[in-house]
């Protein structure tokens, strides 16, 4: 089913500053709203229910995925997340761009749903560089780095089945890339012909 929005779902190894990209995005472009997942890890910080993430108990979050409530789900770090469908669909009816942050498996699972989600993977520029940022985060214990640094080596092994591909190396660079994927995204004839439909028809366009 086509919708009048468009669907981008970035993927990252942990530390690649996906989550830091996707926030300076939606603060420059209103145009853009973030999909809350649903997660059983508990909040970190300043999250809230409902902003950052659904908090779920592993009972609320098993009731939803045998009522087939998610386009997707996985196990990340010991922890489930899963996307709603409704969710999605919802917004992208309204015409709202929407934009997914998801683990490299949740992003190739929802493009098999949705045909024309765009998909993006933001790297690090070195090994060493993502253990440093990494380690300067101060959320992790020396034992979960070596963890997230061995899940990083199975994702970033999976960059050749995206759309896009960004380096992190310059925030700004790299949030200019993003910026210029969604931007040209909307430029696209198929997403011309979903968001600008009436004019299509009046210029006779089938």
């Amino acid at each position: 089913m086509e919708y009048p929005g468009n669907l981008f779902v970035v993927a990252a190894p942990s530390g690649a500053g996906k989550s830091s990209l996707v926030k300076a995005l939606l603060e420059l472009d209103s145009h853009v709203q973030p999909s809350v997942s649903h997660t059983t890890r508990a909040p970190r910080g300043q999250e809230k229910h409902g902003r950052e993430y659904f908090f779920a108990s592993e009972a609320e979050f098993d009731n939803m995925v045998q009522s087939n409530a998610f386009v997707e789900w996985a196990n990340v770090h010991n922890h489930r997340y899963g996307t709603s469908k409704k969710a999605i669909e919802e917004r992208m009816a309204q015409g709202a761009d929407v934009i997914l942050e998801i683990d490299f498996q949740g992003a190739l699972q929802i493009k098999k749903i949705f045909a024309n989600a765009v998909t993006i993977f933001i790297l690090p520029p070195s090994w060493e560089e993502l253990r440093s940022r990494l380690e300067r985060r101060g959320e992790d214990s020396a034992a979960v780095i070596e963890v997230r640094l061995q899940n990083a080596a199975v994702e970033v092994a999976q960059v050749h089945q995206f759309d896009f591909v960004i380096i992190n190396e310059s925030f700004d660079r790299a949030l200019f890339d993003l910026k210029s994927i969604v931007h040209s995204q909307r430029l696209k004839y198929l997403a011309q012909r979903r968001a600008r439909a009436e004019t299509f028809k009046a210029l006779h366009i089938s």
